[in-house]
């Protein structure tokens, strides 16, 4: 099969009609989008939208030879005129299939949002699945659905309708993930190729043409990645929402509860409260034997506090413990798990503070603990396919 992208955009459109906002503002030539509508073979048309036959016509095709044009998504705004020789738009019931003539059969899949995803098979045995706006696939089962060879789901928005389509196994690693209905939600360019590759998942520009079954530009994902940041820099948010694709996450807490501490109880109902409910939490210092596990992603956060129960336990801030054998402990610790992390077949996503970049500590001990801090951060993105600096919230790549 082959499909062509006549718009990859929302609704309405991208930039949005009168939209302030800096995505918009920067939303220019091949990251201006508009509403998403896919040709199928030159016979089916998903989603009719405004200026759909001109952005055939500007992409080399035509929709003369459209036999059935299908609704994804309530339509907003006023009528769109279908152009003359098309058929009349429809939706099919959820659940139903329809057989075209041309050979191709398209079943209705059922949503959790207003809409109705599509699944199209072609003659020769290719199946895409069409998601419509803001929505997930619901009521999927576990072997219920074999892999898609395309997917084309809104991504930024619903990153969960990944994460349940590759926990029943309909997404696997040759699955080609395409983003659709982008919206301002995502600076346009380099930002959004970062987000969406970290979600397994591509974009691409108004009008390309894609070949069903050619896996040449599924990105791969980094399966070790070191989310580096300050205080309150966002670092924690980049590192969840590079595993909210993914399904059974487990997040590993490193801080403890800490009894009685009300602000900390607050950060940590924070963390919870963004995270899917489908992760998983486990709290422990314990790294290594998790990272020599088989099993699901592991989100790590942090390790800077997993270093400041290191340095308690082996009596790091008292200066005649931490010459007499302290700091050869320590190194002997960070050893252990840098050679766990290299040797890992989990994907892991890790958080560390950045600290050295500020004011001298006053203290000997904060010194030790900035210096130590920064030594393991140094040996752990030493083993990391990807090293991320987030900065006021901006993610700049270092690795990867």
């Amino acid at each position: 099969m082959e499909l062509t992208l006549l718009g990859t955009g929302a609704p309405a459109g991208l930039p949005r009609p009168d939209c302030p906002c800096a995505a918009c503002a920067t939303a220019l030539g091949a990251d201006a989008r508009a509403a998403t509508a896919v040709l199928v073979d030159e016979t089916l048309l998903l989603d009719l939208t405004p200026g759909a036959a001109f952005a055939a016509a500007r992409s080399g095709h035509s929709l003369a030879d459209v036999r059935q044009v299908l609704l994804s998504h309530p339509q907003d705004g006023p009528p769109v005129e279908v152009p003359a020789g098309l058929p009349q738009p429809g939706r099919v019931p959820d659940g139903r299939e329809l057989a075209l003539l041309t050979g191709h059969r398209v079943r209705a899949v059922a949503m959790d949002a207003p809409g109705t995803g599509y699944a199209v098979t072609g003659p020769d045995g290719q199946r895409v699945l069409y998601l419509p706006p803001g929505g997930a696939p619901a009521g999927l089962e576990e072997g219920a659905v074999e892999s898609y060879d395309m997917v084309l789901a809104d991504v930024v928005r619903r990153p969960d309708a990944l994460a349940r389509l590759r926990a029943v196994g309909a997404v696997g690693p040759t699955t080609d993930v395409v983003a659709v209905h982008v919206d301002h939600d995502v600076p346009p360019g380099a930002e959004l190729r970062r987000r969406l590759a970290a979600a397994g998942a591509r974009a691409v520009p108004d009008g390309t043409t894609l070949a069903v079954g050619v896996y040449e530009d599924v990105p791969d994902v980094p399966r070790r990645t070191l989310v580096l940041g300050g205080a309150r820099s966002g670092k924690s948010v980049e590192a969840e929402r590079r595993l909210e694709a993914f399904p059974d996450v487990l997040y590993v807490a490193t801080g403890g509860s800490r009894n009685g501490d009300t602000e900390w109880a607050s950060r940590v109902s924070a963390h919870r409260e963004r995270r899917p409910g489908s992760w998983r939490t486990t709290e422990t210092c314990d790294l290594v034997p998790l990272l020599k596990d088989d099993g699901a992603p592991l989100l790590i956060d942090c390790l800077s506090l997993w270093l400041t129960d290191a340095m308690d336990a082996v009596g790091a801030w008292d200066d005649a413990e931490w010459a007499d054998g302290g700091e050869r402990e320590l190194r002997a610790r960070v050893r252990d798990l840098t050679e766990a992390v290299r040797g890992t077949r989990r994907t892991v996503v890790a958080v560390s503070n950045e600290v050295g970049s500020g004011i001298v500590p006053a203290t000997a001990s904060g010194r030790r603990y900035r210096d130590e801090l920064g030594r393991l951060n140094a040996a752990f993105a030493t083993e990391c396919e990807q090293v991320v600096l987030v900065v006021g919230g901006q993610a700049l790549v270092l690795r990867g």
